[in-house]
This record gives C-alpha cells, structure tokens and sequence, in this order.
C-alpha cells in the first residue's frame, strides 16, 4: 500500500458575479477537488476529452495525486534561481589549530548572536554551547588567537525574543523515552566517531539569519530548531567545533532539509573548498547543466 505524507489538492474554482439592490459586488466561489465528479463530467463531456479517470480509492488515484503534489511543489521550489546563504556569506575555512574540519559562522536570534561553527556532513543536528554545564572553555588562552578574529559566543534562550523550548510532543523529539511529560523539554544527545566526543541538552527553536545569493541579497530568516549544547565531552572540549557544529545530515532535524521542507530552497546544498582552507557553501543550489550527479548511500549500516 502507497502511502503519502502531504497530497496538495487542485481546486477548480468557479466565480459567480451577483449584483446586489445596493450596487455592490458578491463573490461567490464552488470548489471541487480535481477528480471530483462534477469536474469529472464536465471533462467528459468535453468535444474531445482525453483526461483518464483514476477509480477513486485505488494506488493509481493515489499515485496522480502524488505525482501532481511532486509537480506542483517543483514548481514552486523553481522559482529560487538562487541559491540561500548564511547573512555573514557563504564561506568557509580551515584552522589547522582545530583539526580536519571546516568553519563557518551563522546568526542565530532575535537580536541576532554569531557562532563560528563547524560543518559535519556526517550528522543532522545542528547545536550551539548554550546555558553551559561543561562547554569548551572560549575564554581560555588556547582559544585566545581566535577570539580576536570570529565570534566565539555563547547562546542563552532567554536573551532572544524569537526562542522557543521544544517540547517532548514535537515530531523532531526522538529521545521521548527520558521526558518527563509530553510538555516538558525535548532532551538530546548525540555521540560521534571521535573517541569519547558527544554533546546533549535540550532542543530549542529560533531563527536562523541567511541570506539570498543573487543580486538583491534579500534577507531570510528560517526557523530551526537546534541543540541547546549543554554538556560537550571528549574533542568538543579543545580541538573540535568549541563554538558548535552544523550537522549536514539528510534526517528531518538537519537544517537543508528543513529549508527543503518549508520551501524556501531546492532539496540540495554544495560545499566547494580551496587548497588553501577557503571554501564556500551553498542551500539549494541546482548546479550547472552539464555536471554529473551521485546519490548519497541510503543504507543505514553505512
């Protein structure tokens, strides 16, 4: 049996004009659904119809209205000719006193705080220190270098006017079984390759500030949910991503694919880096049309 999360229904609208005593307009609308049967035999009585019916009910009557939700949401991602970046750009680096990854710095919040974050595509969630029981420790000498340049901050929920606690009934709580109660803060934790290197806390909501990549640079704010990184261990205390990390990740909590599922980006991003540690990255971009594409593995055990 097929099953679909979100079938868009197109309406066939009618719109009867009617003049009241007093000269003015009443618009009226009758809406069908697009399979519906008045819509059904106005088509057939067409002089020439050539639209098949699917029986209502059945896989093919499901599948046309998939395929027509596919259509419609391509349609209206396609208007993004370009792509989304973060409002500070869309670069990033490499800092050989942090290891193999790469870097770059988002706004979070209303006022909006930077974070200089690493990039894993190897994990979804995004987090940030924030109300910290053991974070790295940005004040220290050895991150002293770094301060002068970027932004090492320090999230607090309460200092932002657009934060939002995430409760344990969200769809995006996968860690249900240690709530306290429906209503009572998401918790998280998530381990990674790195020996002894997790992070957890609670999930919060917030805007994300970015920016379009064309000629106007229209601001976007999105809003996202991320960990409130409370307690950090093992490489996050001294090498790796002090300031946080933004997981690139195909789960639902990843931020392209939140971007993806709110529509204000095309299903992909690309990340492009130098021989010299600068780099670039981009939500949404479609690419050229000559290049070559390779899926991501799909299999979990890889």
């Amino acid at each position: 049996m097929l099953s679909f999360s979100k079938i868009i229904i197109t309406l066939i609208i009618f719109v009867l004009f009617h003049w009241n005593y007093c000269d003015a307009h009443i618009f009226t609308f009758t809406m069908h659904h697009r399979y519906s049967e008045p819509v059904k035999k106005w088509s057939l009585s067409a002089p020439s119809p050539s639209h098949r019916w699917p029986e209502k009910g059945t896989v093919e009557y499901y599948a046309e209205l998939a395929d027509r939700d596919r259509f419609l949401r391509g349609r209206r991602l396609s208007q993004f000719d370009a792509g989304l970046a973060f409002s500070d750009g869309n670069s990033t680096f490499r800092i050989s006193s942090l290891g193999f990854l790469h870097y770059t710095t988002v706004e979070l919040g209303t006022p909006g705080v930077k974070f200089m974050v690493a990039l894993d595509t190897g994990s979804d969630l995004f987090w940030v220190p924030c109300d910290c029981t053991r974070c790295a420790a940005t004040d220290s000498s050895a991150f002293s270098a770094l301060a002068s340049d970027f932004d090492l901050s320090v999230y607090n929920p309460n200092g932002s006017s657009t934060s939002k606690k995430v409760t344990c009934n969200n769809s995006l709580c996968t860690h249900r079984n240690q709530c306290l109660g429906t209503f009572s803060n998401c918790p998280y934790m998530v381990s990674y390759v790195s020996a002894e290197t997790s992070t957890s806390g609670i999930l919060v909501e917030d805007v994300l500030h970015l920016t379009q990549e064309d000629d106007h640079r229209d601001l976007v704010e999105a809003n996202v949910v991320f960990g409130c990184g409370q307690v950090q261990s093992g490489s996050f205390l001294d090498v790796a991503a002090p300031n946080g990390l933004f997981g690139l990740g195909m789960e639902k909590i990843s931020v392209p694919s939140v971007l993806s599922r709110e529509g204000f980006t095309a299903d992909s991003f690309s990340m492009c880096f130098g021989r010299d540690g600068v780099g670039r990255i981009s939500f949404g971009d479609k690419g050229s049309l000559d290049q070559n594409e390779t899926p991501f593995n799909m299999n979990p055990s890889q």
